[in-house]
């Protein structure tokens, strides 16, 4: 195991209440000592990137890196982002998750961004909006989820 990834134990993952199903894929493939840690980004191969999502939860210490991820995640999708409240509020969330940003300055991006989001609910869909859920589109972007997930996971930092 690397000095700096971020691990878990299957203990740390029950006290959280998994769902049944996640819970007997992590416990098959790494009982049956549930104090004994183990790579998380174990998860995302054992399980799916899902479960390893949910499962960073056992991890709050690393709250600020899990909203760094959440805001690469985002940015991705950044170019179809159409309203500047939506793209504000990750630079907030960035800035946040690096102690620059306040809870206020936070809180109201995200109302901001939330009202962004409804507005836009309503409106037609755009041809790259149509593009981007495309099956390929969809299946490309998990796939580069999961490997910064797993490059954040193996470095114990923002990779």
């Amino acid at each position: 195991m690397n000095t700096n990834e971020i691990t878990v134990s299957l203990t740390e993952i029950r006290t959280q209440s998994p769902c049944i199903d996640g819970w007997r894929k992590v416990l098959a493939a790494k009982g049956p000592d549930i104090k004994a840690q183990f790579p998380l980004a174990d998860i995302i191969e054992t399980n799916d990137l899902d479960d390893a999502l949910w499962t960073l939860r056992c991890r709050p210490e690393y709250s600020n890196l899990w909203r760094k991820y959440a805001v690469w995640c985002a940015r991705q999708v950044e170019h179809l982002m159409t309203d500047e409240r939506s793209k504000s509020a990750l630079e907030v969330a960035w800035r946040y998750s690096e102690g620059s940003a306040t809870d206020e300055e936070l809180g109201a991006a995200r109302d901001a961004a939330w009202d962004a989001a409804w507005g836009a609910a309503g409106a037609a869909s755009s041809d790259a909006a149509r593009a981007a859920s495309s099956s390929a589109a969809r299946a490309a972007a998990w796939d580069a989820q999961k490997q910064k997930l797993i490059e954040i996971l193996n470095a114990g930092e923002w990779v």
